[in-house]
Order: C-alpha cells, then sequence, then structure tokens
C-alpha cells in the first residue's frame, strides 16, 4: 500500500475532525437510544442522557472492532485514501447531520460516513476505487436493520402481551417502568457498540494512508478507541432534543412496556450488526422497532406520514452526503 506524506498536523486536524463527528454523531443519535425513555415518563431528560452516555462508553468493553475493521480497510481498496479523501468523508457526513439535526429529521450518522466515503473515494478514483462487498453490505443493511427492529419489536410486544394477559395495566406499568431501564440500558450499549467503531475506523484509515500505524495491524492504536468512545458518550450528553420528540411520540405513542420491546428489539439488532461487523443505523433499527411496537396494537396506532418523511430522509442520506463530499474533496485539495 502506498502511504502519502501528510505532515503530523494536517493529520491532527483531521482526527479532530473526525472526533467532532463522533461527538456530532452522539447527539444526533442520543435521541435513538433516550426518546422512549423520557416520553414513557421513565427518566427525566438529563437523567436519560447521563444514563445513555454511560453505556456508550461501557461498550469498549463488550465489543469486538469488527465495524471499525469494516469501515478503515473494507470499504476503500488499498492505496486510495489520502487525507483529501478522510476530509470530504468527514465534512459531507458532518454538514448532512447538522442539516437533519436543526430540522429534527432522525436520519443515519452511520450511512451519511458512509455516504462521505463513497462521495469523496469517488470523486477521486471512480466507483472501482470501492470494495464491493463492504458498501453492499452496508446499504443492505439500510433495509436489512429497520426490518429485524420491526420483527423483533413487534414479536415482543406480542410474547409480552400474551405472558401479562391477566395482569392489570397499573402493574404492566410499574413492571415495565423498572425493566425500561434494562432495554434502554441495552441498546444504549448497542449505540456506542456500532457507532464510535465508526469513527475509530475512518480515523485508522487515516492513519494507515499517513503512515502512523500499518497497514497489518490488527488493531488501531488505543488513544483513537478511548477517543471515540469518550467522544460519542459526551455527545450524548449534550442531547439530541429536536429529534427526541419525533422519534418518542410523533410516530406512535408509546407506554413503558412498548418502550421496553422497541428498545429491547433495536438492541437484539445492534449487537447482532455489530458482532458481524456490519455498520448500521441505530436510527432506522429503533424506528423500525418503534414501529413494530405500534403495529401490534393496530396499523392506525403508526402516524405512516411522519414514518414516512423518516424513510425519504434515510434514502436521500447516501446520495446527499456524497454529493457534499465531492465537493468538499475537490475544495481540499486547494486547502490541505
Amino acid at each position: 500500500m502506498d502511504v502519502v506524506q501528510v505532515s503530523f498536523w494536517t493529520v491532527a486536524v483531521l482526527v479532530v475532525l473526525a472526533v467532532l463527528f463522533d461527538f456530532m454523531n452522539g447527539f444526533h443519535d442520543a435521541a435513538n437510544s433516550i426518546a422512549t425513555v423520557v416520553s414513557t415518563g421513565v427518566l427525566k431528560p438529563q437523567q436519560a442522557v447521563l444514563f445513555a452516555a454511560f453505556f456508550n462508553v461501557v461498550a469498549i468493553a463488550v465489543f469486538q472492532l469488527k465495524v471499525a475493521a469494516t469501515v478503515g480497510k473494507g470499504i476503500v481498496e488499498p492505496g486510495i485514501v489520502d487525507q483529501h479523501v478522510v476530509f470530504g468523508a468527514l465534512i459531507g457526513a458532518i454538514v448532512w447531520n447538522v442539516i437533519t439535526w436543526w430540522y429534527g429529521i432522525p436520519s443515519s450518522s452511520s450511512h451519511a460516513l458512509i455516504g462521505g466515503i463513497v462521495g469523496a473515494v469517488t470523486a477521486k478514483s471512480g466507483l472501482s476505487a470501492l470494495v464491493g462487498t463492504g458498501v453492499w453490505k452496508t446499504v443492505a443493511f439500510i433495509f436489512v436493520s429497520p426490518a429485524l427492529g420491526f420483527l423483533f419489536g413487534s414479536l415482543l410486544m406480542v410474547i409480552v402481551a400474551w405472558l401479562f394477559r391477566r395482569t392489570t395495566p397499573l402493574r404492566v406499568d410499574r413492571w415495565f417502568r423498572r425493566l425500561q431501564l434494562i432495554s434502554a440500558g441495552l441498546y444504549s450499549l448497542g449505540h456506542g457498540g456500532n457507532d464510535a467503531q465508526k469513527t475509530i475506523g475512518i480515523i485508522w484509515m487515516l492513519l494507515i494512508a499517513s503512515g502512523y500505524a500499518a497497514a497489518g495491524d490488527k488493531m488501531p492504536p488505543s488513544w483513537v478507541i478511548w477517543v471515540c468512545y469518550i467522544a460519542i458518550g459526551l455527545g450524548t450528553m449534550f442531547g439530541g432534543w429536536r429529534i427526541v420528540k419525533t422519534m418518542g411520540q410523533k410516530i406512535t405513542k408509546l407506554k413503558p412496556v412498548g418502550g421496553f420491546c422497541a428498545e429491547t428489539g433495536g438492541a437484539m439488532t445492534l449487537f447482532i450488526a455489530t458482532a458481524m461487523g456490519v455498520p448500521v443505523s441505530t436510527t432506522h433499527t429503533i424506528t423500525g422497532a418503534i414501529v413494530g411496537v405500534g403495529a401490534t396494537r393496530s396499523m392506525s396506532a403508526v402516524r405512516w406520514g411522519v414514518a414516512g418523511n423518516i424513510v425519504w430522509a434515510w434514502i436521500f442520506t447516501i446520495p446527499a452526503s456524497a454529493a457534499v463530499a465531492s465537493g468538499a474533496y475537490l475544495v481540499s485539495l486547494k486547502l490541505l
């Protein structure tokens, strides 16, 4: 693999930019972890973000770095990445995140980053520079992760309804207010485990390309791992309040039992994807689970117009962030 000679300060600036994206990922996607637990009244907003941030960081001890390996080595052919590609990818992802956060649209930070990588690499070397299996695996999970979330969320809701069919609604509510703390913790664990690794992957990609890490290394430097997990936790503490209401109440009205089933179904999906090394969207996953929970009550319990708007944001995320990244790559050629 060719190593591009890049100054230490250029690499440092790009690492800071990547950590900024990681922080933004945390606050943009905080709603995915806390929306149900806040909307059902189980935790107050500030309690919820601290709770979720803690489990975001704890994920460092739970998951192997398979997602980081996919992003760092499995999407772009060796020798293509340089500082301009990384700059373009990060700017494409950050700009799309800011736009969707401002309008309260729960889009995917993960796919914004993948779109950014695709756009910057294509601007440099064309589509042939992409690793097809890595890209298509990620694209496939745009559809697979919400479908799994829907399946697990709805199945759990049906199972719980059957198990507690002779229990009074008041007792069910009391039980699941406690159990929702477990499900929210599991979901936050999955969020940190999958999403922090995407930024680890792009920093690893940069360090390999600039000669600060060897292509044969099986693990990125430990400081990269710790910085990325802490950054996403801090971002979650900031909280994506513009998106919480959309996720927690606009799609369907949730009670603690529904919040438990949605979070648990979403967590199961994230654990499976992270074990497979697939960078998935926590937004897609929890949205599918929430819709699945709502649909078990009745199809009319889901506000399909709101869900449809979210789906459109999913569809546009990769091409939109790719387009911005392509332009940012060209600008970078004059700046870096």
